[in-house]
């Protein structure tokens, strides 16, 4: 992404495709054009992404999904329109949780 860690960018199509082999699920994946005017496909982590849609505003980072071929982004979760994950406890930033042990979200399920 020309030496960016990260990269925004806005969704042209949201789809689901099929992994290789072994595995069998739905994955859910974008078509996006980044700011620098590159086409890519990026995927969504975690569940509940029914929020995401054509023309939504994402930011892209690096990393391959190995079970899917041609997919070598991943989308943040928790910045501009992509939801973060309520209730996460395991794995929080890769997903844009909260911390719930300290402060004012000590105790509160989202």
């Amino acid at each position: 992404m020309q030496n960016c860690p990260q990269k925004k960018g806005m969704c042209l199509r949201v789809y689901e495709m099929t992994p290789k082999k072994p595995n069998s699920a739905l994955r859910k994946v974008a078509r996006v054009l980044l700011t620098n005017r590159k086409r890519i496909n990026a995927y969504l982590p975690g569940i509940g992404q029914n929020s995401l849609q054509k023309h939504s505003n994402v930011l892209v980072r690096g990393g391959r999904i190995k079970d899917l071929p041609g997919i070598k982004y991943t989308m943040v979760r928790g910045k501009f329109d992509l939801v973060r994950l309520q209730g996460r406890e395991n794995a929080r930033s890769k997903y844009g949780g909260k911390c719930y042990k300290r402060g004012k979200y000590e105790g509160k399920k989202f």
